[in-house]
């Protein structure tokens, strides 16, 4: 057995909701330089046809625009928007990953089988769920990572300064500005995610391949994340730049994936596809198997409290 011992005790709601908040915010801090350079990918054409975007592209890949940003911005670049994405994945993740399995007993009535139907049920409630909570600051995040293409300079200052200057020019509602985009986003992206994850783990057990440690959650989180990437990507594409654009740049999330199908054709909609691939894949393994040993960590740590000397 490698890492924490399985417990005979399940983990609490409690447990689960911190311990996946947590989960991904390390999963963040690793990974972030990639989920930026996945924006500047997607970002990047916007307001070309795809003749002239071809013709004067600044991005060329994940490594090179990693390495573009390092030179013309400096290294900090790669990190820009962290404090909004750790605030993001601190209520967001907490809510569609820490409360799925409470959602899922619950469709199921505390059923030990759940069916993918109900699995799929659960990922689409608490994805919609951790929308509604965290949307400002999915928005903040990805005006941070994308600000170098302001042309003038910095857009916002601080997260703070983001946070006030969007509510004053935009209004209340641009704190949320890409929320229907995103619920669908992340409906497909919880279903996609947690229902393969729990199914490949689920597969893998019954069939006596790999027992329930670190080598079953990184196959199992591997393989999640590669299937959340190819059926979310397009969805992910057009949410980056509604969230993005300009105030009055589109009428809606469905008039930005229109123009973008007009202007730049049907492989925009996959524009970052690898850095997409890359982030969320490694997102996934770090994500769930400290997720697995956080909660065993803390499952053992309140049962050593609780029991008497």
């Amino acid at each position: 057995m490698v890492g924490f011992k399985a417990t005979d005790v399940p983990p609490t709601a409690t447990v689960k909701f911190l311990g996946a908040g947590t989960a991904a915010c390390i999963a963040d801090l690793i990974t972030f330089p990639l989920d930026t350079a996945k924006v500047r990918l997607q970002i990047q054409g916007e307001s070309q046809g795809s003749v002239r975007a071809a013709a004067s592209t600044q991005y060329r890949g994940v490594l090179g625009t990693i390495l573009t940003m390092v030179r013309t911005e400096g290294p900090r670049s790669l990190y820009n928007g962290l404090v909004a994405g750790l605030q993001r994945q601190m209520s967001f993740a907490s809510v569609r990953i820490g409360l799925y399995d409470s959602v899922k007993q619950f469709y199921t009535k505390g059923s030990e089988h759940a069916s993918i139907g109900s699995r799929l049920l659960a990922g689409s409630t608490t994805g919609a769920l951790a929308v509604a909570v965290a949307q400002p600051t999915d928005v903040v995040k990805v005006r941070f990572q994308a600000q170098a293409r302001a042309g003038a300079g910095r857009r916002y200052q601080s997260t703070f300064d983001a946070y006030k200057t969007i509510a004053r020019e935009e209004g209340f509602r641009g704190l949320w500005k890409g929320t229907s985009p995103n619920i669908a986003r992340n409906a497909i992206v919880n279903c996609a995610e947690l229902v393969t994850y729990d199914l490949i783990k689920d597969a893998l057990l019954k069939a006596h391949l790999m027992t329930d440690d670190l080598p079953c959650h990184f196959t199992s989180a591997f393989g999640a994340g590669f299937c959340t990437t190819v059926i979310a990507s397009p969805v992910d594409v057009v949410k980056t730049r509604y969230m993005n654009s300009a105030l009055g740049q589109y009428s809606s999330a469905g008039h930005c994936a229109l123009t973008m199908l007009q202007k730049e054709g049907p492989r925009a909609f996959y524009k970052g596809f690898m850095p997409s691939f890359l982030r969320l894949g490694s997102w996934n393994v770090v994500m769930f198997v400290t997720y697995e040993q956080l909660k065993r960590a803390l499952t053992t740590a309140c049962a050593s409290r609780e029991a008497p000397f």
